[in-house]
């Protein structure tokens, strides 16, 4: 599928059909992850669940890397 991007206001805007919308259970509601690496746009819907995950493995990654300096603030 090719879409082109439309003018909204001072932005443009990307029109999601209502199949994919539904594919993929989406809303004007869901919160939406942008994420690119210089050349791909990738657009996924955030799940609480996701992000429980992410901000967990981030918070292990920082801990193992910082637990000395973390155990020595706690006293």
């Amino acid at each position: 599928m090719t879409k082109t991007l439309t003018a909204i206001g001072n932005s443009l805007g990307l029109i999601i059909d209502k199949p994919i919308l539904e594919l993929l259970r989406i809303d004007k509601d869901t919160p939406l992850e942008l994420e690119t690496d210089g050349k791909t746009l990738i657009i996924r819907p955030v799940r609480k669940e996701e992000r429980r995950s992410r901000v967990r493995k981030a918070t292990e990654k920082m801990m193992d890397a910082h637990d000395e300096t973390l155990r020595k603030l706690a006293k």
